[in-house]
């Protein structure tokens, strides 16, 4: 099997859709016996200090839009999230199906509150992280 390089492999990863990336970090903490969410764990018990964490929390400049809940109304909720994502009908469903799910991450807090309100107005319960 040919080496591939760094680049090489940020094309292919291009090429994939949200939850064949998702599938594919899943395999790959099995392959490897490790955990892409440890150092966040860790960074956030070190910071767990009464006041430190409010204001770390206040600062952040990034938040990730998580659907918790679909609710009553899973086709509003479904839409709502295909107009947010780029993701195909049954990606968004897969996304609506598997709650709690991203549906955003890593976008400004403005982004996050729209978000968030749009999902809530079809039914959705959402979380901010």
């Amino acid at each position: 099997m040919a080496k591939l390089s760094s680049d090489e492999l940020i094309e292919a990863f291009k090429e994939l859709t949200l939850i064949e990336l998702s599938d594919f970090v899943k395999k790959f903490e099995e392959v490897f016996e490790v955990t892409a969410a440890a150092p966040v764990a860790v960074a956030a018990a070190g910071a767990a200090g009464g006041g430190a964490a409010a204001e770390e929390a206040e600062e952040k400049d990034s938040f990730d839009v998580v659907l918790t809940a679909a609710g009553d109304k899973k086709i509003q909720v479904i839409k709502e999230v295909r107009a947010l994502t780029s993701l195909g009908l049954g990606e968004a469903k897969a996304v609506v199906d598997g709650a709690p799910a991203n549906v955003l991450e890593g976008v400004n807090k403005e982004t996050a509150e729209k978000a968030k309100a749009q999902l809530e107005e079809a039914g959705a319960t959402v979380e901010l992280k």
